[in-house]
């Protein structure tokens, strides 16, 4: 994928700790790291005290954040460090955390990402099927290009080649993204056969796909990119207020 330089990927707040001088600072209840609402995952504690995935950050009531990998957080999940971490920070033995807390945070990021993919469907902002691509590619019309996980290489290629050459971009290297989802996926979601490549037609389509892209990467990933200003072994981070929203 391309951005044009300055050109921003998130909301206001990303890539700066808090979000802003005047923005709350969130702190990670399992590693102290701090971060803005771009750079954690956010928690939400139900009325009954059911502990739920809130990737969008806007449900209403307690919420806790993390910054951690999906594997991180399984390990958290198994070895009881997160049930302990919300306790002492909210001071209730009530908590209900689903064992299934990793597969649902994980099913509502890919519901995020492809949510904004259709958003920009209907906005006409899309490009799907190869043909339709690789001409608009060629014409300099391509912002940022896709591919499925399983799209061949050769495919790819072929697409890869037409963006460059739009781009002027030739012998750059660049190719365009593979993303964490299939063509099954991709298809069954945009409600379109056999979507195996993808393009956005403008920056700011791209910029607003890459926000929730980049959540749903990191939490397959290392984990969230926030500042380390706390401790790194989860479970060890002191609680302070900025942890819950």
């Amino acid at each position: 994928m391309r951005i044009p330089h300055n050109e921003p990927l998130g909301s206001a707040s990303s890539g700066k700790r808090g979000g802003g001088s005047d923005a709350p600072e969130r702190r990670c209840v399992l590693t102290g790291r701090h971060g803005g609402r771009d750079d954690l995952l956010r928690l939400a504690i139900a009325p009954d005290g059911a502990v739920l995935p809130d990737v969008n950050a806007r449900a209403p009531g307690r919420g806790a954040w993390l910054s951690v990998g999906r594997a991180d957080l399984e390990n958290a999940l198994g070895n009881g460090k997160l049930k302990a971490a919300l306790a002492r920070a909210f001071k209730d033995g009530k908590l209900a955390i689903p064992e299934d807390l990793a597969d649902r945070i994980e099913a509502a990021l890919v519901r995020a990402l492809v949510d904004r993919l259709g958003l920009e469907m209907r906005a006409g902002k899309l490009l799907l099927g190869s043909d339709r691509i690789a001409n608009d590619a060629r014409m300099g019309k391509v912002a940022a290009l896709y591919h499925a996980a399983d799209a061949s290489a050769d495919g790819a290629r072929k697409l890869d080649q037409a963006w460059r050459v739009g781009l002027d971009e030739e012998g750059s290297g660049l190719v365009g993204d593979r993303l964490p989802l299939d063509r099954d996926a991709l298809s069954v979601a945009l409600g379109r056969d056999n979507v195996v490549h993808l393009a956005l037609a403008d920056a700011a389509s791209a910029a607003r796909v890459q926000a929730p892209l980049g959540r749903l990467r990191a939490y397959l990933g290392a984990g969230f990119a926030a500042g380390n200003d706390g401790a790194d072994q989860a479970g060890d981070a002191p609680l302070g207020q900025a942890q819950l929203d």
